[in-house]
C-alpha cells in the first residue's frame, strides 16, 4: 500500500514564482524514502505542500494531487492533515524556546487525548533518555542535538503514520546525528513508521532509505532504489563527492555541475 503519493504537483510563491513543477513521488507504507537535492532545489517546499502550510509563506499548491492512502489531502488545513497521520519535523527544529521541554512535547499531542499523551510521552522518554533528563528545562537553552531530539519527540506525540523530517542532520555533530538516525531506523523497523526524509547529506540518507528521489530546480531529475543511486556515477560525483576513479572531489572540481548534468537532457 502507498502511504503517501504526489502526482504532478506545482507550487507557486506570490502567485508568480514557480518553486516546484510536476513533482511526482510515492512513499510506500512502512518504508523510508529520501528526497535529496542541493539548497533551493524545492525539497522543503514539497514537505510544506504536504503539510498544508504553504500559505504562511505566500505559497500555493496550484496543480497536481497529494494523497495520503486513499484520501486527497491537497486542500486540507494543517490541523486536519496532522489528524490524518502526517506530521513534519521542520528544518531548524522550530521549538517554543520559552517553554520547557515537556511543554514543547505536550504541544505536539494537542490532537490526542490526555491518556494517549501520557502513554506516548513515556515512549518518547524511552527513546530519548536525554530528553527525559532535560524535561523541566527551558527548551531554548538546550544544545542543538537536544533540541532536535525534542523536535522529533514532539512530532511523535501526534502518533504519526507518516513522519516527515526536514534536514534532521543540519548543524549537528556526527555522533548526535548517528543517534537520531538510529532512532529513526528503530521506529521504522519496530513500529513500521513510514518516513519521508529530506536531506542534503545524500550519503547519510541513502544509508538508511530504501528508495530515493533527487530534486534540482523544483523538479525530480532522478529516482531509484537507494542501492542504485549510490552506484550511479552522477550521484557519486555530485552528491557523494567521488569521481569515477573513487577519488574524493573538491567543490572546485564540481563547480561545472549544472553545465555537465545530463539528467535533464
Amino acid at each position: 500500500m502507498t502511504a503517501l503519493s504526489l502526482t504532478n504537483i506545482q507550487v507557486l510563491y506570490d502567485r508568480a514564482i514557480e518553486a516546484v513543477r510536476d513533482v511526482s513521488l510515492e512513499v510506500p507504507e512502512g518504508a523510508i524514502v529520501a528526497l535529496l537535492g542541493s539548497n533551493g532545489a524545492g525539497k522543503s517546499t514539497v514537505l510544506k505542500a504536504i503539510s498544508g502550510i504553504l500559505e504562511r509563506e505566500e505559497g500555493e499548491l496550484v496543480g497536481g494531487t497529494i494523497r495520503h492512502r486513499d484520501q486527497d489531502i491537497g486542500k486540507l488545513d494543517p490541523d486536519t492533515i496532522v489528524r490524518t497521520g502526517i506530521v513534519q519535523v521542520p528544518e531548524g527544529r522550530a521549538l517554543f524556546p520559552t517553554l520547557t521541554v515537556e511543554e514543547n512535547l505536550q504541544m505536539g499531542g494537542y490532537t490526542r487525548s490526555s491518556s494517549e499523551n501520557a502513554e506516548t510521552l513515556a515512549q518518547v522518554y524511552d527513546l530519548f533518555p536525554r530528553v527525559k533528563e532535560r524535561r523541566h528545562q527551558i527548551a531554548g537553552y538546550l544544545s542543538g542535538g537536544e533540541q532536535q531530539m525534542v523536535a522529533v519527540g514532539r512530532a511523535l506525540m501526534a502518533r504519526p503514520k507518516v513522519l516527515m523530517l526536514d534536514e534532521p542532520s543540519l548543524g549537528l555533530a556526527p555522533q548526535v546525528v548517528d543517534g537520531i538516525f538510529d532512532t529513526i531506523i528503530r521506529l521504522n523497523r519496530e513500529h513500521r513508521l513510514t518516513v519521508l526524509l529530506v536531506e542534503q547529506n545524500a550519503q547519510l540518507a541513502l544509508s538508511v532509505a530504501e528508495y530515493g528521489y533527487i530534486m534540482e530546480n523544483g523538479r525530480i531529475v532522478l529516482d531509484g532504489t537507494a542501492e542504485n543511486l549510490r552506484k550511479n556515477q552522477d550521484v557519486q560525483e555530485f552528491y557523494l563527492g567521488f569521481s569515477a576513479s573513487g577519488d574524493r572531489k573538491s567543490m572546485r572540481d564540481v563547480k561545472h555541475y549544472k553545465r555537465r548534468k545530463r539528467w535533464l537532457s
